[in-house]
């Protein structure tokens, strides 16, 4: 078994804490799903956001999701860059898993999908 990187994002409409809530829970979801992976495979997220969200915490409402209580979990900003993608959260799964890296399913949502259009394209 290895420890894997999966990646994901999603942008929110506005700086609203709901929104940024609701937005992260969507984005797990979609991680995990598609990965095939449970909270006891997940090592720990990494999760940033852009400078113009400070509404919430996005790991706020993945703590609040049961079974998902003890993965470790980590917010912090996104490098400020001119001309990059706003209202943003962004994530970084390490995951325990038998599949290679290769393997592993990126999901980026919403205007998220400009980031890396060669990894949002089904596969």
């Amino acid at each position: 078994m290895s420890v894997r990187g999966i990646r994901g994002a999603i942008t929110v409409e506005a700086n609203d804490s709901q929104q940024i809530l609701d937005a992260s829970v969507t984005l797990l979801n979609a991680i995990v799903e598609v990965n095939g992976i449970q909270p006891e495979d997940i090592a720990g997220i990494m999760i940033t956001v852009t400078q113009d969200l400070d509404a919430a915490f996005p790991a706020k409402s993945i703590r609040q999701l049961e079974g998902w209580e003890f993965v470790p979990l980590m917010c912090s900003l996104e490098i400020a860059v001119e001309g990059s993608l706003e209202r943003c959260i962004r994530f970084m799964v390490l995951a325990n898993t038998e599949l290679a890296q290769a393997d592993m399913r990126h999901v980026y949502l919403g205007e998220a999908v400009k980031l890396r259009p060669d990894l949002s394209a089904a596969r």
